[in-house]
C-alpha cells in the first residue's frame, strides 16, 4: 500500500485559492439531459465534500463579464487538501466543460502593522485620551482593546465569510520604484500609512467585509483582496475612497478586478447552464 501523504500545513491559517472558469457551452451541449443531470449532480455532491471537511470553506460565484463564468473561493488548512480539490472542481462538469481563466494562491495571515497592546494603551489611551496608566478606565479600554483584537486576528487567520451576494477580488503589490519604494521606508512610516488606511476601511464596517491574504513567494502579487457585501455600490465606493489614501496613491500596483455573484449551486446552475 502506498504511504500516506503528510499534510502540508502553515504555522498559523489557512490555504486559499480564488479559481475563475470558463464555461465551454459547446461541449455542454454535446451532452445529453442524463449526462448534463450527472454532472450537476456531481458539482453539488462535491461542494457538499468539501464544505464538510474540517476547517474547509468553499464559496461558489456566478462572475460577471466574460473574464469568467463560474468562481470558486476554497479555504483549507492543508494544501494537500486544496490541490485535490482544485483539480475534482476543474473536472467536476466534465472533462472538458470548465477551462481555467484565472487562479491566485495566497494564505490566511495577521498584519505586521496591527496595532500592539503597548502601542494602543501608550499611543491611544495615554496621549490622545490622556489617561492615566493607573486608572481604572486606562485597564478598563485596555480590557477591551484585547477582545476586540482577539476577534479580529482570528478572523483574519480563521475567516468565517458572510453570504452576501458581491464578491470583488483583485491582487496587489507594493510599489518598489527608485522614488516609491514601499520597503524602503521606515517601519514607524509604513505603519503610520497603514494606520491610516484601516482607518478608512473602518467606515465601511457592517457594509463591507475584507479579507486581506498574503502571496509573497506564492504568487504573481503579494497579496489578495477579497471584498463581500450587499451591494456594488459599496464595492465601488470603498475601493475609491482608498485610492486617496497616500498608501494606495503612492505606492499600490493593481492587478485585475474579478466581480461574481454569490449563489446557491441551484440558482448558478439556472444562471450559467441553460
Amino acid at each position: 500500500m502506498p504511504e500516506p501523504i503528510s499534510p502540508v500545513l502553515l504555522h498559523e491559517g489557512w490555504h486559499v485559492q480564488h479559481l475563475f472558469y470558463q464555461i465551454d457551452h459547446t461541449q455542454w451541449e454535446m451532452l445529453d439531459n442524463q449526462d448534463k443531470i450527472e454532472a450537476k449532480t456531481r458539482l453539488a455532491e462535491l461542494v457538499q465534500e468539501i464544505r464538510s471537511t474540517k476547517e474547509t470553506h468553499l464559496l461558489t460565484f456566478a462572475m460577471v463579464s466574460p473574464k469568467a463564468d463560474i468562481g470558486f473561493m476554497l479555504l483549507t488548512p492543508d494544501l494537500q487538501d486544496s490541490i485535490a480539490f482544485e483539480k475534482q472542481l476543474s473536472l467536476s462538469l466534465g472533462a472538458d466543460v470548465l477551462t481555467p481563466s484565472y487562479s491566485y494562491l495566497s494564505v490566511t495571515e495577521s498584519s505586521e502593522y496591527t496595532t500592539s497592546r503597548e502601542q494602543y494603551g501608550q499611543e491611544t489611551l495615554i496621549q490622545e485620551k490622556g489617561l492615566s496608566e493607573k486608572s481604572a478606565e486606562y485597564e478598563e479600554a485596555l480590557s477591551e482593546f484585547d477582545a476586540r483584537m482577539e476577534h479580529y486576528l482570528k478572523h483574519r487567520l480563521y475567516p468565517v465569510l458572510p453570504d452576501w451576494p458581491v464578491m470583488c477580488f483583485y491582487p496587489m503589490s507594493k510599489r518598489r520604484n527608485v522614488d516609491q519604494n514601499w520597503y524602503n521606508l521606515d517601519y514607524e512610516v509604513r505603519r503610520k500609512l497603514m494606520k491610516s488606511h484601516a482607518t478608512t476601511g473602518r467606515k465601511y464596517a457592517g457594509k463591507i467585509l475584507q479579507l486581506i491574504t498574503g502571496s509573497t513567494g506564492l504568487d504573481d502579487m503579494e497579496w489578495g483582496v477579497t471584498l463581500l457585501s450587499k451591494s456594488t455600490s459599496d464595492i465601488k465606493d470603498i475601493v475609491h475612497e482608498m485610492r486617496f489614501d497616500e498608501v494606495s496613491a503612492t505606492y499600490a500596483e493593481f492587478g485585475d478586478f474579478y466581480i461574481g455573484l454569490q449563489l446557491p449551486l441551484d440558482n448558478l446552475y439556472r444562471k450559467l447552464l441553460l
